[in-house]
């Protein structure tokens, strides 16, 4: 059946047993998705809440679960609570049936609404900054990319003449014409105090700023935007300080943002509700007082702008007893040539900024919901891996510190991440951190925060409390460090570096390494105690040539999520590519596996549907036959991609994965041996 989109909707037929607060609850959960259909529901009970309303939406009610119960079913939701009920469904329900017992229905709904709870509270924090956006008396435009127009509020309609629906999706040259946004998205510089007059004759000063995702790539650029028409035409027709007074006194106690007014020797004189709002600041305060009287650090804007008679704006201040944080603007007022004084306006972006940390947050969650790893990620059957699996599973259960051993490549941090979603930890933070990117000082910093000029910054131990934190290459610490991470683990705590005050956190610490720790600890280079404390429940995670049975099952996995990534139909290998993968040693294991699969997926044909075996690279062949083939050699690069990468792995087993050894050991700089680590997927 097609959908009114033309997509191809496949139904599946439903019987709820039990009809109760779950059936319910259920019953309405699954109404909403148009690609499953419930064909019955049961209860002995007829005046049960999901008897009722099925039968309100016409839904068949039966009071034995015997007479619903066809060929044609395809899923059976028991949410009865009868254990006999359950026993009596599993043995008489159809072949192709799938039974599904209460407890895991009811998780299905309580994740499901938990879901739609965050959903809501996103759309509410959108809702408010959208709010706010459209409230405030600045135009305000952004793009992307592109220089397409993706934000644009009341404001910025009201003094272009444009509609928001008709500026949205539009080039900026289509809706300001001499708009400087492309440029500033192109050079990263941010602009602020521009004057510009649009199409539609409104004066403007404007700033522009380019936008940063967390990644710090540059992602678009915005503007904010005031009409200066006002003001320009005030300072132009009226010579009076006390008549501009007047005349602006209603519009200055009905602005929202805080304004001030001081005379040419920097007394105020003037003063709005706002302001008093913002800062804390009541007239008696204020007004015949000096301009220093309105701030709570540096230097007061209004006598700069009156020594040097120029304006000054987008200064970020803070004001006030709380000491908020304000964006100010400040032009002189000048009436026939001679200084009257100056004017300032505060824009209050203390609650803006409130809001965009809590949207972030609520961000970050949803995210680690939704890309989250979970133990189904873990793909094999081999011994091997169902024994790491286990002790995985047992290791989720109880809050130990995890130490995974295993090779470059063998799905450590896989093996953490699932570790994670399948604790109590779950919905708090999983931080990786790479214990071997860098310099000590600096990765003390990032883990533990510090202290600088009387202020602390958090570290990672902060963000990740009540979570994980996943410590890979732990083997590359130093003892300084080790020491301060024994401290974590013995007594939950941890000192900022500068700091003296020992901070109470919560903290799971899951480790890694592909070093011989115990060869470590005999050179020294490894803390005995530190080992101990880490090694409270070792898990081994096999490398993939030890458990080359299960390369079929992973390689067809990968080949789904490829197909997802590459919008690609690649139905599978033939029996002889399977068998050279099967061949092949995989020295970099599953990340290398990944690598040859994609890589094979890109110089496809269109019209390929199986990868063939001359599909592989040359290397991966030469490893499953006599290499007496000379179609086989491969190209003069290829060959010697294959032995440069034969040497980085050489070398690391020597070095037992040390980098800096590893690199001293080639005669290279650690910069060229991360680079090419990369290039061959080995880091």
């Amino acid at each position: 059946m097609q959908n009114k989109n033309g997509g191809v909707h496949i139904f599946a037929k439903i019987l709820i047993v039990g009809a109760g607060k779950g059936g319910y609850a259920l019953l309405k959960l699954i109404e909403q998705a148009d690609y499953l259909q419930v064909t019955g529901v049961v209860d002995i009970n007829e005046e049960a809440p999901g008897m009722i309303y099925a039968k309100q939406k016409g839904i068949p009610t039966y009071t034995d679960w015997t007479v619903p119960l066809s060929g044609d079913i395809q899923i059976i939701f028991d949410v009865s609570g009868q254990k006999k009920v359950f026993q009596a469904l599993l043995a008489n329900r159809p072949a192709a049936a799938v039974l599904i017992p209460g407890g895991i229905a009811n998780l299905i709904v309580t994740l499901i609404e938990e879901k739609n709870d965050y959903i809501q509270i996103i759309d509410h924090k959108t809702m408010m900054q959208e709010l706010i956006f459209n409230s405030i008396e600045e135009g305000m435009i952004g793009i992307d990319d592109q220089g397409i127009v993706n934000f644009f509020n009341k404001s910025a309609e009201k003094m272009t003449k444009m509609p928001v629906e008709e500026a949205i999706g539009k080039h900026v040259h289509e809706v300001i014409s001499l708009s400087e946004l492309p440029r500033i998205f192109e050079t990263g510089r941010f602009e602020l105090n521009k004057e510009l007059t649009l199409e539609s004759g409104t004066k403007i000063v404007t700033s522009r700023y380019p936008m940063i995702n967390e990644e710090g790539k540059r992602v678009g650029a915005f503007a904010v935007f005031k009409d200066i028409s006002e003001v320009v035409r005030l300072a132009e027709e009226i010579t009076n300080l006390t008549e501009i007074q007047k005349m602006l006194e209603a519009i200055i106690y009905s602005s929202d943002d805080a304004i001030s007014v001081v005379d040419e020797e920097g007394k105020g004189i003037l003063i709005n509700p706002a302001y008093t709002r913002i800062t804390g600041f009541s007239e008696e305060e204020v007004i015949g007082k000096p301009a220093t009287a309105d701030i709570s650090e540096g230097e007061s804007i209004h006598l700069k702008v009156l020594q040097t008679r120029k304006p000054i704006r987008g200064v970020n201040l803070r004001v006030g007893e709380q000491k908020k944080d304000v964006i100010v603007n400040v032009a002189p007022i000048i009436v026939n040539n001679h200084l009257k004084g100056s004017v300032g306006v505060i824009h209050d972006m203390t609650e803006m900024r409130l809001l965009m940390k809590e949207l972030d947050h609520a961000r970050t969650l949803i995210r680690n919901l939704e890309f989250s790893f979970s133990f189904e990620d873990i793909i094999g059957k081999s011994e091997q891996i169902q024994f790491a699996v286990n002790q995985a599973k047992l290791a989720a259960s109880v809050p130990v510190t995890v130490l995974l051993r295993g090779e470059v490549g063998s799905g450590k941090e896989l093996f953490a991440h699932a570790i994670h979603t399948a604790s109590n930890r779950k919905y708090n933070q999983f931080i990786r951190v790479n214990c071997s990117s860098q310099e000590e000082h600096l990765l003390e910093r990032e883990l533990f925060g510090y202290e600088e000029g009387g202020t602390s910054y958090l570290g990672l131990f902060d963000e990740a409390n009540n979570g994980t934190i996943f410590l890979d290459e732990v083997g590359e610490l130093t003892n300084k460090t080790q020491a301060k991470l024994l401290r974590v683990l013995r007594e939950n705590a941890i000192i900022r570096v500068g700091g003296t005050t020992s901070i109470p956190v919560d903290v799971r610490i899951i480790a890694a390494s592909y070093f011989n720790l115990e060869k470590l600890m005999l050179e020294g280079t490894f803390r005995e105690d530190f080992y101990f404390q880490l090694n409270r429940m070792p898990i081994h995670v096999p490398a993939l040539r030890a458990r080359k049975q299960d390369i079929p099952l992973i390689a067809n996995h990968l080949l789904v999520k490829l197909n997802k990534e590459f919008g690609r139909n690649i139905e599978g290998f033939t029996k002889s590519a399977m068998e050279s993968l099967h061949f092949y040693d995989w020295p970099g294991n599953l990340r290398e596996l990944e690598n040859i699969i994609s890589r094979t997926m890109i110089f496809l044909e269109a019209q390929d549907r199986i990868i063939e075996e001359h599909h592989l690279p040359k290397y991966i062949l030469a490893m499953s036959d006599d290499g007496s083939d000379e179609e086989q050699i491969g190209t003069l690069a290829e060959q010697m991609d294959v032995m440069e990468k034969k040497v980085l792995l050489n070398a690391l087993r020597v070095c037992e994965g040390n980098k800096s050894q590893t690199a001293k050991k080639l005669n290279i700089s650690l910069r060229t041996l991360y680079y090419k680590l990369e290039k061959y997927h080995l880091d």
